[in-house]
Parts: C-alpha cells; sequence; structure tokens
C-alpha cells in the first residue's frame, strides 16, 4: 500500500517513520524499474500516490527536528 494520510504519521513513532519511508522507497523503485522497462504499471495512480506519501513523511520527519 503506497499511501499514508498525515493522520498515519503522526501517530507513528520515529523509527516506524523510518521504516516506512524505506519500504516506500523501495516500492518506487520497483515502479520506475516496471516504467523503465516499457511495462504498464498494475495501478497507474500508484507512482503518483508512492512519490507524495514520500514527501509526507520526509516533510513531517524534518519539521519534528
Amino acid at each position: 500500500m503506497s499511501f499514508v494520510s498525515n493522520r498515519e504519521i503522526a501517530s507513528m513513532s520515529a523509527e516506524v517513520r523510518e521504516a516506512r519511508l524505506l519500504e516506500l522507497q523501495e516500492e518506487l523503485l520497483q515502479l520506475r524499474a516496471e516504467k523503465a522497462l516499457g511495462g504498464t504499471p498494475s495501478n497507474m495512480g500508484a507512482y503518483k500516490a508512492t512519490r507524495r506519501s514520500i514527501a509526507r513523511l520526509k516533510t513531517h520527519m524534518s519539521s519534528q527536528n
């Protein structure tokens, strides 16, 4: 699942946020590889949702420091 809401992020601990960020980055890497090989993604909105979820996590993590 690539979508993470702000409410979910606020309820996560710092360690869980970091783990989820790594998970999403790996997912994005797979989506990029799939796109580069010329295949059609199984979910057209997954790429955009994953990028936005990563941005949400990074924003929340930087504002907490």
